[in-house]
């Protein structure tokens, strides 16, 4: 691939600076760029790199300082979304496979053609399997990948259980499962836990986007739902009976409980975990490592365990850190309690 930095200035609404002809053949982090890179400084930690780096341009933001004349820059107000236009728009990748791979399996239910379950040109690949009743549409593509649903790609080794249903534009990457058992079970009059079956199904609606190692329960009854455009990293767990709604964010390792519902435009940051059975409104940002107990319905940002708004939880771990300090102060007062006390007793006595 070969672009010019003209086209990538049009395309990311930008100003250039330097040599207008360069030509980009490919895509870089700016400490490992090369000769024909196009990379991009957005932070201040990465500012190191600008001296060394050897790409042939740059995306930065108006007023950066440019020390050097041997390489060209655009300016743009965030040269992190420019980058990925860039990628998006000239650098995404290409698949070509067809047909169905030996090694995945397909239930005969999840047949080929107009109307099917599963759609037109679908290319399945290795290590696929599409289970019973699967709806997948037209135009699907099942590579090392797998596509479900219009120009959704699932990669290698990810498993679509019974009945659940796939989206448009859904990417789920290797080794995710969609549709696992929930996690139900009662002890009976020994103590021996007895499985609850789980009879619900999945729901991923379009433009998700699933992480690697992902595992998504299928409802005990009714539907664990992920709404539009929800992106989720790798190792989350998602259970049973849980609703997500459109446009929201979650970090790996994440958790989250059975029948909980989260809102629209949430982000949940890595190791997060939620307890079952509550509710978080929109708008809410929840900061890694948290545990959330309680219901949140307030926008805002929430950190800590207990997850609590925070400015109240940076509060908190001040006086923490400042408990020393206060003990030594309390025992002070103690001290000047217990003389003055003294002292008033020996007045007293006269």
């Amino acid at each position: 691939m070969r672009v010019s930095l003209l086209d990538i200035t049009d395309l990311v609404g930008g100003e250039i600076s330097g040599d207008k002809e360069t030509q980009i053949t490919g895509l870089a982090r700016i400490e490992e760029a090369g000769k024909g890179d196009l990379t991009f400084l957005y932070m201040p930690a990465y500012e190191k790199y600008f001296q060394s780096t050897r790409a042939s341009a740059i995306l930065v933001k108006p007023g950066f300082k440019k020390s050097r004349t041997d390489i060209s820059y655009i300016e743009v107000n965030d040269p992190n979304k420019a980058f990925s236009k860039v990628i998006i728009n000239f650098f995404s990748p290409e698949f070509s496979l067809t047909g169905i791979d030996s090694t995945a399996f397909v239930h005969p239910s999840a047949s080929l053609g107009k109307n099917a379950a599963l759609g037109r040109n679908v290319v399945i690949s290795a290590g696929c399997k599409i289970g019973d009743n699967v709806k997948i549409f037209h135009n699907t593509v099942l590579l090392e990948s797998v596509e479900i649903g219009d120009d959704t790609i699932l990669f290698q080794n990810v498993s679509i259980r019974e009945k659940c249903k796939i989206g448009n534009r859904v990417i789920i990457h290797p080794g995710t499962v969609v549709g696992s058992d929930g996690f139900g079970y009662f002890p009976d009059e020994n103590g021996k836990y007895m499985k609850i079956p789980q009879i619900g199904i999945v729901i991923v609606e379009d433009d998700v986007e699933l992480g690697s190692n992902v595992s998504v329960d299928r409802a005990a009854l009714g539907a664990t739902i992920i709404k539009r455009g929800t992106k989720i990293d790798n190792l989350v767990q998602i259970g049973h009976n849980v609703a997500i709604g459109e446009d929201t964010v979650i970090s790996a390792q994440s958790g989250v409980s059975g029948s909980t519902k989260i809102g629209a435009h949430c982000i949940l940051g890595g190791q997060a975990g939620l307890t079952g059975h509550i509710e978080i409104g929109d708008n809410v940002s929840i900061g890694a490592q948290s545990g959330v107990s309680k219901s949140i319905t307030k926008p805002g940002i929430y950190f800590g365990s207990p997850a609590r708004e925070l400015k109240t939880t940076l509060k908190l771990e001040a006086h923490l850190n400042n408990l020393p300090e206060y003990l030594e102060k309390i025992k002070q007062l103690e001290n000047r309690i217990q003389n003055l006390s003294d002292e008033l007793k020996r007045l007293n006595g006269k």
